[in-house]
């Protein structure tokens, strides 16, 4: 189900918005919008958080050097 969300927002966001002229538009295109998914672009399913935030928010705290 997550993966169907997420394509349907990559195509009704970026590419149906976009003509490419070229694949290495379409490269550039999608690289800046899964920058601005994962970053920037709150989800109401993370609680309004990007996943970014959740992923790194989340993440192990690192065992501190002697």
């Amino acid at each position: 189900m997550f993966v169907e969300r997420l394509w349907k927002s990559v195509k009704y966001e970026e590419v149906y918005l976009y003509a490419y002229d070229s694949v290495n538009d379409a490269k550039r295109g999608l690289e800046t919008y899964f920058k601005f998914y994962n970053q920037n672009r709150p989800h109401t399913a993370l609680d309004d958080q990007t996943p970014d935030e959740v992923y790194f928010d989340n993440l192990p705290a690192l065992p501190k050097a002697a």
